[in-house]
């Protein structure tokens, strides 16, 4: 991605307005829905998705018409493929969590995809972002697709351009730098707005804390910088509308009362322009989004009915709360005793309290009845936390849902799985192993191999297929279930985080970076999507078009080209098991590297962490969060 010599972007940019009905951060009383209903069963998509994805439809299918055509994609006519199916093909985007690493390389990777960035439509792969259904994000990757979303849909492009939001120079914690007065007006401008919810009666947390600070940075360019900004108010934006951007999706967990760790078989709560809620069947119910905030108890409410609970930052902060995370690391850090202490007794007070979560009370859901079962849900407060404690760090659930007909999934993994910070599969082991347990509420995964596979294999280093044949899926469908329900089943193109130009292996909680280090890790982004400008594989465009096509291949029976076979060759993982200790990790030039030389300044991240912790705790949460 080049990031001199950028050209001007056609399309005008206005952010989207925000609304609230206080006109901030405060919730406050508006109409309630015409039809009386705040929550349904999650049985199949809500009337309002649907009509939604018909919609975009129309536009996917022309943009996907295009960027088949220009991919070179040999014996394929596109235009005939595509008019001629029953159903549009529905591609989805997933993007991991990791901080502002995973923040930067997804937007990087955002722009290899965008046929808005310069370069992209010749050196990447370009249109694939205008033909993609959903777009899907989870701790730093939602603050991505967040931003980009309730920006007017704004792109990576237009972010360097004109450096209004993502401004990274400074870190979340102490805006000002050297400027104390800057510094001190941002922390009373978040004091202030959390104040404003106290008093209208709603509990806070260091989320809401955590939220508003996120909207400085991501939301800049609004003169209230989001705090009316809703999640909901993407229902009546113009790009929303007119289908003109993927369905944006954020996810969070569920964590149970006063516990810490989250388990692999917690709640996954999705929020989306429309609703919240989850398919799990702990819960298998969903909520209205624009109404958040509204009392009710089994669905009923008194006739009051409350807006601006969903804002945006908070939405965005709910699924990016690692707290957990940071208590279970203090112990393994080198910090002094004294600083020690005191974080560890900040922390666990939190805790204790459950200040370190997202609180959403009034619970929409509380005694309701959980989806087809005789239980009700008792808690008056609903806990959310951060969307990759359970393990999943790529977001894939919701895109797995059968209701949603999506037929390939692009995951782009910007974990620190390794000492070094990079991904090794792991998200992709805990996705495929969670449908085997109850939650997974027959959803069906691909297989793929263990994390040492991923290594050995060089899974990392170069993109993978996963489930690139249905036939050898049917072991995985369920007794009750149609033997073409195989092709249900979403083919997945893993892409890693790995270094081109740039070693994008920075730590989780690095908390700023210079303009030139944030645009050199978007380039790298751009560089991981796209195979290093498509010098790696001159034909990564057509065999992204393969893997694309595959499902409604499958479905009418219809044999691959000898472009597409050979594509698979390359990128498919054939069932090869490699599990012996990691030695040699090879780069995707052929050149090899000992694991332990792919590494950044690992040994002072959590020092880092918990340094910049420690200024945000003692200087910022006991003013205005816990007075």
């Amino acid at each position: 991605m080049r990031i001199t010599g950028l050209l001007a972007i056609v399309a005008y940019f206005s952010p989207i307005i925000c609304w609230s009905p206080t006109d901030s951060y405060a919730p406050g009383r508006i109409d309630c829905p015409d039809d009386g209903n705040f929550l349904r069963v999650a049985k199949g998509l809500s009337d309002e998705e649907k009509e939604w994805v018909e919609g975009r439809n129309q536009v996917t299918d022309q943009a996907l018409i295009e960027f088949l055509r220009h991919a070179n994609m040999t014996n394929f006519d596109a235009e005939n493929f595509i008019n001629g199916l029953n159903d549009s093909i529905k591609i989805g985007l997933a993007y991991s969590g990791g901080g502002y690493r995973a923040g930067t390389c997804a937007l990087g990777q955002l722009a290899a995809i965008d046929n808005r960035t310069d370069g992209a439509w010749e050196h990447g792969l370009g249109g694939l972002l205008q033909a993609s259904t959903y777009m899907v994000g989870l701790s730093g990757g939602n603050w991505m697709v967040g931003s980009i979303a309730l920006n007017n849909f704004t792109s990576t492009q237009r972010i360097i351009d004109k450096n209004d939001i993502w401004d990274l120079t400074h870190s979340i914690m102490n805006v000002g730098g050297w400027n104390v007065v800057q510094t001190y007006k941002y922390y009373k401008g978040i004091s202030d707005d959390i104040d404003k919810k106290r008093d209208a009666g709603y509990e806070v947390s260091i989320t809401d804390t955590w939220g508003r600070a996120l909207s400085y940075q991501f939301f800049s360019t609004l003169n209230d910088t989001g705090a009316a900004l809703t999640w909901s108010t993407l229902q009546d934006a113009d790009v929303f509308k007119n289908h003109e951007m993927p369905f944006p999706i954020v996810v969070a967990d569920g964590r149970a009362p006063s516990t810490k760790i989250i388990s692999g078989n917690s709640t996954i709560y999705e929020f989306n322009p429309f609703e919240m809620g989850s398919w799990d069947p702990s819960l298998y119910q969903f909520m209205k989004i624009k109404y958040l905030g509204t009392d009710l108890e089994d669905g009923e409410n008194n006739g009051t009915c409350i807006g601006g609970f969903d804002n945006a930052g908070y939405i965005m902060g709910t699924s990016s709360s690692l707290f957990n995370q940071f208590i279970l690391q203090i112990n393994t850090t080198s910090i002094s005793s004294t600083i020690k202490s005191i974080l560890t007794s900040i922390l666990q007070n939190l805790s204790e309290e459950e200040n370190d979560v997202a609180v959403y009370e009034p619970n929409p859901f509380y005694d309701s009845q959980v989806g087809y079962s005789e239980n009700t849900i008792q808690n008056k407060s609903l806990n959310l936390v951060d969307g990759g404690e359970d393990g999943q760090n790529i977001p894939l659930y919701p895109l797995l849902q059968q209701d949603r007909s999506v037929d390939v999934i692009f995951a782009y993994d910007n974990s620190a799985d390794t000492d070094s910070n990079w991904p090794n599969g792991t998200s992709m082991v805990q996705s495929f192993k969670r449908q085997f347990d109850v939650q997974g509420n027959s959803t069906h995964f691909p297989y793929v191999p263990d994390q040492k596979t991923f290594m050995n294999l060089n899974l990392t280093a170069r993109p993978a297929f996963f489930g690139c044949d249905a036939k050898n899926l049917s072991s995985l469908v369920y007794s009750n279930q149609s033997s073409d329900f195989i092709y249900d089943i979403p083919l997945i193109v893993y892409t890693a985080n790995r270094p081109f130009s740039y070693w994008s292996n920075t730590s989780t909680f690095k908390m700023k970076y210079s303009t030139n280090e944030r645009n050199s890790m978007f380039r790298n982004g751009f560089e991981v999507a796209s195979r290093y400008n498509l010098t790696l594989d001159t034909e990564w465009n057509a065999c992204v078009g393969c893997a694309i096509i595959r499902r409604q291949q499958e479905r009418q029976g219809i044999e691959q080209s000898d472009q597409c076979k050979q594509c698979f060759e390359r990128y498919c993982w054939d069932g090869t098991l490699d599990t012996a200790d990691i030695k040699v990790n090879y780069t995707d030039n052929g050149t090899t590297n000992s694991t332990e030389t792919l590494v950044g300044d690992k040994s002072s991240d959590a020092t880092t962490l918990l340094m910049n912790w420690s200024i945000w705790c003692l200087l910022g949460i006991s003013f205005f969060v816990l007075h």
